[in-house]
């Protein structure tokens, strides 16, 4: 060995120094005897990088899926083979559909037993393919920087998404002599002089434009610049299905997120729009509500489609004009974008947004548009809003101006159990700021053990859980599509607000209006001073299905129907 050689490591050694060396600061995992080297190379830096220990591989992936989207960068989780990698399934398969950047490590069987089905063995390649953007097994411990390198690249390039390594336990405890190997720079491609030319002559022909602002990966910088943008345009803004954080949601030019359940007012804004600028987003079928407002594939709107990933553009809606940048590329190049001399925009922008109509009181004694408000009027500056998949949802989303990265976590997914884990993860960011998560009880019900994680690592973080004894987005279907044929979507819950109590946090459970904004004060109040998780549990009839709708006023209309 030459003087200049590096020492010999083992190769869990020298993933974690790779992984450090990459900037990491925080890692999530449920333990597996499988990659032991990686843990105890973890805790030689455990000054360095923090190690959240959590309950179940689905609520870790969630955890390092949310770190993804907040950062920009792979969010890190570690898993054991078998049945920790097929649990943490779930987070992979988020971070594939909102494109987020993520790297899931699993450990994995020697060598010696490989293709032997033997004790939890699967084939990552073949299990993880559709949901991956890589899946690799390192079968060598000096080739370890050179499979994280490439994983890196790949997960925060083009379109993000997650990348799939499994590490064989023999592989991890051999030693190596390797170099580690620098940071992949961040490819940042602009748009053409020519394209963005055209970009204007589109803008200035249009009688209702509409700029459409979705994905991954965006620095504030370039939100500011793409607002800039809009004003100078004048630009009516939506944001894609879940992506409320783009667009300061208080904003005059703002008209929504688009989805099919999105309030009459916005989708008309949408809907008579002449050309869309879909900057950053998949046009994928919440997005397009359905292919309904964009057709697959030919739109009968002018698109202009902006995406990192050539692959996106005119896959499934063709435009007029695809443009291969990414955000902070576009966005560079917006900034230097102005309108032709004298010419004056035929449709504001100011005029497209019309203001949201005010939600009637929902039925009964606890008035749930209400309770949305009281959180949204004492919202605190930089707090972050998490949700699963439900109906619920619809109350953070209509009721709460969201402003921009990391003031709203949503799985475009539409997974359930997301919120607790992505509250879990945006409280460990950034530990002085509120975080808020809105549940259903069905969704709550899927991670809830993953409050354990929250006491271990004292996360004031307050959990609303929305109980009406439903696993409620289902009934809904179940009612307009089998009127009064309702089966296996009613709920037997627990006393979530005891459950907190059990765990050592606060809990209260509320049943009237007037109750509300006292227990969830108190709720936010505990959890700033204990740094302890606290939850409100809201108490409803299970006829009340959205926040201006319930089940009886739907089901006559369905039965006639």
């Amino acid at each position: 060995m030459s003087a200049s050689a590096p020492a010999p490591r083992s190769g869990g050694e020298l993933l974690v120094a790779q992984l450090q060396a990459y900037g990491v600061e925080r890692v999530f995992m449920v333990p597996g005897e499988s990659f032991l080297p990686c843990i105890d190379a973890l805790h030689a830096r455990r000054d360095l990088i923090e190690t959240v220990v959590c309950r179940q591989e689905g609520g870790a992936a969630y955890m390092a899926e949310a770190h993804g989207k907040l950062s920009g960068q792979p969010g890190i989780c570690f898993v054991s083979r078998g049945p920790g990698a097929t649990n943490a399934a779930i987070g992979v398969h988020t971070a594939r559909e909102d494109s987020t950047p993520m790297i899931l490590f699993i450990g994995q069987g020697g060598s010696d037993t490989v293709d032997r089905q033997c004790f939890q063995e699967v084939d990552y390649r073949a299990m993880y393919a559709p949901l991956a953007k890589w899946v690799a097994q390192i079968e060598r411990a000096d080739r370890i920087p050179e499979y994280l390198a490439r994983a890196w690249a790949i997960a925060t390039g083009g379109r993000p998404g997650p990348v799939v390594l499994a590490l064989p336990e023999d592989m991890l405890a051999s030693l190596a002599h390797a170099e580690l190997a620098a940071l992949p720079p961040a490819p940042r491609s602009r748009p053409a002089v020519a394209d963005m030319q055209r970009l204007r002559e589109l803008l200035e022909a249009a009688e209702r434009p509409l700029l459409l602002l979705g994905g991954s990966r965006w620095p504030d910088a370039a939100r500011l610049a793409v607002r800039d943008f809009a004003l100078r345009f004048d630009l009516p803004v939506a944001t894609a299905w879940r992506r409320l954080e783009l667009f300061d949601n208080d904003h005059p030019n703002f008209v929504g997120q688009v989805s099919a359940s999105m309030p009459a007012h916005q989708k008309r804004a949408v809907m008579d729009s002449d050309l869309v600028i879909a900057l950053g987003t998949r046009l994928c079928e919440p997005t397009t509500i359905n292919y309904e407002w964009l057709a697959s594939p030919m739109p009968r709107q002018t698109l202009v489609h902006i995406h990192p990933d050539a692959n996106e553009i005119g896959r499934l809606c063709l435009p007029a004009l695809g443009i291969v940048a990414s955000v902070d590329g576009f966005a560079q190049a917006a900034a230097e974008l102005t309108p032709t001399p004298g010419w004056q925009p035929r449709r504001r922008g100011s005029e497209a947004a019309t203001p949201a109509p005010t939600l009637p009181p929902t039925p009964g004694p606890l008035d749930l548009n209400a309770a949305a408000r009281h959180v949204a009027a004492t919202l605190p500056p930089q707090a972050c809003v998490t949700v699963g998949a439900g109906n619920y949802a619809l109350y953070a989303h209509r009721h709460i101006a969201f402003k921009g990265p990391g003031s709203q976590l949503a799985p475009a997914v539409g997974a359930m159990g997301y919120g607790l884990p992505a509250a879990i993860a945006a409280k460990l960011r950034r530990r002085d700021a509120p975080v808020i998560c809105f549940a259903g009880d069905g969704c709550f019900q899927m991670t809830m053990q993953e409050l354990a994680t929250a006491v271990q690592y004292r996360l004031g973080i307050v959990v609303l859980v929305f109980n009406n004894g439903l696993f409620g987005t289902i009934r809904l279907h179940q009612e307009r599509a089998y009127p009064g044929r309702a089966l296996a979507t009613d709920l037997v819950n627990p006393d979530f607000a005891l459950l907190a109590r059990s765990y050592g946090g606060y809990g209260a459970a509320v049943e009237r209006s007037e109750d509300f904004a006292p227990a969830y004060d108190a709720a936010l109040a505990y959890a700033r001073e204990h740094r302890m998780p606290a939850i409100v549990e809201l108490r409803y009839d299970a006829d009340i299905i959205l926040p201006d709708r319930t089940l009886s006023q739907l089901r006559p209309a369905e039965t006639a129907a």
